[in-house]
């Protein structure tokens, strides 16, 4: 999605999960990427249903540092689009309740999201 807007980049997120106590996303604080954060207004996520919510908490915590703020997600806006009856994040050898509690609206964030609903199919 992001290589077909103008301007788009696309970019992974990696989590370094073993260095710290509280997962990250590997990007330095005086990197390119970094400064990319800093700049930009919006992040669109696209098929969000399939996020582990660790993943979303570790980009929080990463943008209130690389952008030295205390809002969330460093007060930059986040896109979540996708459908939450198709599929829920894979857990290995997990249960149906421990796919519901990896689940982004299980987040200590999901209650700051605003939901929107498309009324027209496009």
């Amino acid at each position: 999605m992001a290589t077909l807007l103008p301007g788009g980049i696309k970019f992974k997120l990696l989590l370094n999960l073993v260095s710290a106590e509280i997962p990250l996303c590997n990007i330095p604080k005086e990197s390119p990427r970094a400064d990319l954060l800093r700049q930009c207004q919006l992040i669109m996520r696209d098929e969000c249903t399939m996020t582990y919510k660790g993943s979303i908490e570790a980009l929080d915590r990463s943008l209130r540092y690389i952008r030295k703020s205390h809002q969330i997600m460093g007060g930059l806006t986040l896109l979540f689009s996708g459908d939450f009856r198709q599929i829920f994040p894979f857990i290995p050898r997990g249960t149906k309740a421990d796919q519901v509690s990896a689940c982004l609206k299980s987040s200590r964030l999901w209650y700051q999201v605003r939901t929107l609903h498309l009324t027209t199919s496009m």
